[in-house]
């Protein structure tokens, strides 16, 4: 398994179904300038990744604050996308899910990412790109493990904080708490003070 954290997201152009049901060809360079959370999922028509590319989807609105754009991407066709999104939920579909589903028909963006398993579905991979197109966080769950939405916001806002204040997050750390600075006597008065907490 490849770590690609501190590397150039690898790029790639594919079709993808958009938040009108449009297909239109998409690259991650035109992302730049902006955050993207771009994550894998094994199949369409299947039973935890609903749940999950709902999730992003409810959730939109706390990444978009953020100015995070989400991409999800399977080997499945955009066709086969765009029946899933067309499939009502209680029929086991998406619904008008509102960030682009990418498709990854070919398999080469799952191999650049390194998140492919024999050669068929990519495992749930998730990956947190900054302005500048590199990956700055990544997590890769089994097929049964389901993700969690949460904890991409809080790297994203650990990210962010770290970026504009030049501290560093230290575990479990939420927006709105204390951070430290990233020398000794910062991480020593840290400690003090949260040390029973951690």
């Amino acid at each position: 398994m490849s770590v690609l954290v501190t590397k150039q997201a690898p790029d790639f152009k594919a079709q993808a179904v958009m938040p009108d049901n449009s297909f239109k060809e998409i690259s991650l360079s035109s992302y730049k300038g902006k955050y993207v959370v771009l994550y894998f999922y094994p199949l369409d028509f299947t039973f935890v990744c609903p749940s999950e590319i709902i999730a992003f989807d409810h959730r939109l609105a706390d990444f978009k604050s953020r100015d995070v754009e989400v991409l999800g991407v399977s080997i499945d066709s955009h066709f086969s996308h765009l029946a899933w999104k067309n499939t009502d939920i209680k029929n086991g579909g998406i619904g008008k899910v509102q960030y682009p589903l990418i498709a990854d028909i070919t398999k080469n963006i799952s191999r650049d990412y390194d998140v492919l398993v024999d050669d068929s579905v990519a495992l749930r991979g998730s990956f947190l790109i900054d302005k500048e197109g590199v990956v700055r966080h990544q997590v890769v769950n089994d097929l049964p493990l389901g993700r969690n939405i949460d904890e991409m916001l809080r790297m994203i806002d650990a990210l962010q904080f770290t970026e504009q204040h030049g501290e560093v997050c230290p575990a479990g750390w939420q927006k709105g708490e204390k951070a430290m600075k990233p020398d000794s006597n910062g991480v020593a008065q840290y400690l003090a003070e949260n040390a029973e907490k951690l």
